[in-house]
């Protein structure tokens, strides 16, 4: 019998990006392909491919005619190290009142190491939430899928009002970010009103609770709101 194949994080972070971008095509339309995920993950095409590549004839992932999907044994993993990585970003967000930022940080070190018990102990201890500080939700604690009118902030019209549903998990990987919103308030659940989004400045205008605040084209590609 041929030995397990040993599950390496390169392979986790794929698996989780690919799960990810398949969540957000709901409301994106956009298709999962090799271009998009070297983009989300920051690697170049070629390394791309050539990592799914192997990952298919491990099958963790299959290609039909360049659209990527996650194999049923790639879609369990996926959704185990998410959950993990989720339910201890909020254990030390509740909890221990660490920063978002940090929060991430330290989820993406323990959620390779933390055992089935300690999880269930930790959700247990939280109460059962059903996502992240972020928004983001929780596999197998509350449907995945966004709303069908829910948009990227970078899309919202002049004088929309908007609440926001969650951070991406491409936003999630710039600390800077996370912090900004933390502070600002611009968290799941706050409602603001857009005054502007302008491409050639790369920059999108709201207010919240009368307080006018700016924020980058590309940081708003990372923020889900849905219309109010």
């Amino acid at each position: 019998m041929p030995e397990p194949i040993k599950l390496t994080e390169t392979y986790e972070n794929y698996l989780e990006a690919i799960y990810n971008m398949h969540d957000e095509a709901s409301s994106t339309g956009q298709t999962v392909i090799n271009a998009r995920l070297a983009d989300r993950l920051g690697v170049k095409p070629p390394t791309v491919s050539q990592t799914l590549q192997r990952m298919a004839r491990d099958g963790y992932v299959k290609i039909d005619e360049g659209d990527i999907a996650l194999t049923k044994h790639g879609l369990e993993i996926a959704e185990a190290s998410i959950r993990r990585h989720r339910i201890i970003e909020r254990f030390m967000s509740d909890i221990l009142n660490i920063e978002w930022a940090v929060a991430h940080r330290e989820a993406e070190r323990l959620q390779h190491a933390i055992s089935p018990l300690i999880e269930n102990k930790m959700l247990a201890a939280l109460g059962h939430p059903t996502a992240c500080p972020h928004g983001n939700p929780i596999p197998g604690m509350m449907n995945t899928r966004l709303p069908a009118d829910a948009l990227l902030l970078s899309n919202a019209l002049e004088n929309q009002r908007v609440e926001i549903l969650r951070i991406t998990e491409e936003g999630e990987r710039d600390p800077r970010l996370l912090d900004y919103l933390q502070k600002q308030g611009l968290t799941p659940g706050a409602r603001i009103v857009v005054k502007e989004a302008v491409e050639y400045t790369g920059v999108v205008t709201f207010e919240k609770a009368d307080q006018s605040i700016a924020l980058g084209l590309k940081a708003a590609r990372t923020i889900w709101v849905k219309p109010v």
